[in-house]
């Protein structure tokens, strides 16, 4: 009698950490207004998400941050800071709101994307241009955020942060 009650507390326990599992997961993106996941960040303007239950590379619409992973050039200065700084932004699991512009993917076949912290708004690509890990890259006629965009690189730039102080822009395309 004692080895049955035994395992059947077994499978209470299991079957309980495995609802567990599933709640934690399914509430990973039950944030109003999300409409994807963070999978893992690719570098400071690239992640991989999970949206509609598929796995997408996003590019940042309207900002581009020093290269980490471009096997034709070398990592450039403040290229390690600003994938940091889109990891600590955005760590799997982080439920996103992805706002398109008018064209949907760029030449790499990445879905481009206003991307949104779904659990306080935070527009990324913003925070990125205005604390000084990107600059502007504007691709018409995906220009909706381009003046906010370049007025916050402007701002990050006359204020010396990020790679303005660390790198003064070297090799990046001008604001």
């Amino acid at each position: 009698m004692v080895p049955r009650c035994r395992v059947l507390l077994v499978l209470v326990c299991l079957a309980a950490l495995a609802a567990c599992g599933r709640s934690a997961r399914s509430s990973s993106v039950a944030v109003p207004g999300a409409n994807g996941v963070v999978v893992r960040e690719v570098d400071g303007d690239t992640i991989r998400a999970r949206i509609a239950g598929r796995e997408e590379r996003v590019r940042f619409i309207g900002i581009d941050t020093p290269e980490t992973k471009d096997p034709r050039k070398p990592v450039q200065c403040f290229g390690r800071e600003a994938a940091a700084r889109t990891a600590r932004l955005l760590p799997p699991g982080t439920p996103l709101r992805l706002v398109r512009d008018v064209e949907e993917r760029d030449q790499y076949g990445r879905l481009l994307a206003y991307v949104y912290r779904a659990r306080d708004n935070l527009f990324v690509n913003l925070a990125l241009a205005r604390d000084g890990y990107a600059v502007t890259l504007t691709y018409p006629p995906n220009v909706a955020h381009a003046d906010e965009l370049a007025a916050a690189v402007a701002e990050a730039r006359a204020a010396d942060r990020g790679l303005w102080s660390a790198c003064g822009g070297p090799g990046l395309p001008a604001p």
